[in-house]
């Protein structure tokens, strides 16, 4: 299998394997060392690694995008929901399977996985992406669990990339293992990453997480910067009493180097004991940059944007808020979920899901399909529930979507336009009677 993906890579590309050049890796050298290891914010780092001369602005004024990427895609309806907004950002989750724990995600004993017969295989996933594509989603993004702890992560990559109509491929991940492997996957066709990082200090790295490991995300942050990513950007989940204190360092990071730090909200998912009193908001937060920095500017972001882009005079890099909790971005929501099981969600807070990896087992064809994701989309609220309401609404933990149900299965023939067919589709964490309008539409 290895020896033939290499053989299609250098079909593709027409390209050998590279070296790394430069061999510069990040440092973070701590001068003060407090006397409590988990307390002390972090030093702030100098980033040697190979620079760009153009800063990056990550998001521009594109008042009309919306309307122009629903024109070039009238005829796929099935992206559209009843407040029109079109859906062209596909979120794939490859595994539950973590190897981290980290507090806000997941219990410390980890949580009860899906058997692996249920997973989605390569060759589904790649269906089902290139149904998406066909339709009109244009960005792809893998998440996990852990994306890069799947073995066959690079072959996906490289079917993904690709597919006729994709412009992104982009990943999510904890950078726990990225390092080794992200040569391959650039060459595979992998083209944006976000890498998550809540602390700079080590010590309190291995507390949040309840791993070690924080030196191999470095390296892997490094890597991506060495391998030419643009931005790399770095995600950073704000906790009050925890990590609230790393602020200023995480914007130094910005400093010289092309790193859009991502600073998020708290969200409630299921098992991480979510409460309001560890959620720093963001005008909190970006009240604090403002005060340690001048020139603190927003960008015009896009319609479609989930987060509130800023620049800093000086900076190369820039920072990002993603408000869920205090200022969702629902009316420009144009994401879509494919779970790990192969169980569709329209929306990251909401816990109805609606399974493709069923009828696509049961020989569904592409008509049906479509229709059922269709269905599904136009089933879309317009905003999520508010912060209290969320904490209290049963949903899968944080790890299986990327970051238990009641089920409710039943049959139905004709809906698919399949002749004498019955496909069995469970619809998961709903009870109401919209189970059935869905049955009905």
């Amino acid at each position: 299998m290895q020896r033939a993906l290499s053989n299609l890579l250098r079909r593709r590309l027409g390209c050998r394997r590279r070296s790394l050049v430069g061999g510069v890796w990040l440092a973070f050298p701590f001068v003060n060392d407090a006397p409590s290891e988990c307390r002390g914010a972090a030093h702030i780092p100098k980033i040697n690694a190979p620079s760009c001369s153009n800063s990056i602005k990550y998001s521009t004024s594109c008042a009309t995008m919306w309307e122009s990427r629903q024109e070039e895609h009238l005829e796929s309806d099935m992206l559209v929901d009843s407040f029109g907004r079109f859906h062209n950002y596909l979120r794939i989750s490859l595994t539950e399977r973590c190897n981290l724990r980290c507090q806000y995600c997941m219990p410390a004993d980890g949580v009860e996985l899906t058997p692996s017969p249920q997973i989605l295989t390569s060759a589904e996933i790649f269906r089902l992406a290139e149904l998406f594509v066909s339709s009109g989603v244009d960005k792809i993004r893998l998440t996990g669990g852990e994306p890069t702890i799947r073995k066959d992560i690079e072959e996906i990559c490289l079917q993904l990339s690709g597919l006729k109509g994709l412009k992104t491929l982009a990943m999510s991940t904890n950078g726990l293992v990225l390092a080794k492997k992200l040569q391959k996957l650039k060459e595979c066709g992998l083209g944006a990453l976000n890498i998550s990082l809540d602390t700079l200090v080590p010590a309190k790295f291995e507390f949040m997480t309840r791993r070690k490991g924080h030196e191999r995300v470095i390296e892997s942050i490094n890597a991506a910067l060495e391998y030419g990513f643009n931005p790399v950007k770095v995600n950073c989940v704000v906790m009050r009493g925890i990590n609230d204190d790393e602020i200023y360092d995480f914007a130094e990071l910005t400093r010289a180097k092309p790193i859009n730090v991502r600073f998020i909200e708290f969200m409630p998912f299921d098992g991480n004991v979510w409460n309001i009193k560890k959620l720093v908001p963001y005008a909190e937060i970006l009240d604090k940059v403002k005060q340690r920095y001048e020139g603190v500017t927003r960008l015009s972001d896009r319609l479609t944007d989930t987060a509130k882009n800023f620049t800093i005079d000086g900076h190369q890099g820039t920072i990002s808020f993603i408000t869920s909790m205090t200022e969702h971005f629902c009316a420009g929501c144009n994401r879509l979920r494919l779970m790990a099981d192969g169980n569709l969600k329209v929306c990251l807070f909401g816990p109805a899901e609606v399974s493709l990896r069923d009828p696509l087992r049961a020989g569904v064809d592409e008509v049906g399909l479509k229709e059922i994701i269709g269905n599904a989309i136009k089933r879309k609220k317009a905003a999520h529930a508010g912060m209290f309401d969320l904490a209290k609404t049963a949903n899968r933990p944080m790890g299986f979507i990327h970051f238990g149900f009641s089920e409710v299965e039943f049959f139905f023939s004709g809906v698919l336009k399949q002749k004498n067919q019955a496909v069995r589709l469970t619809v998961c964490g709903s009870t109401s009677p919209e189970i059935g309008d869905a049955v009905d539409q």
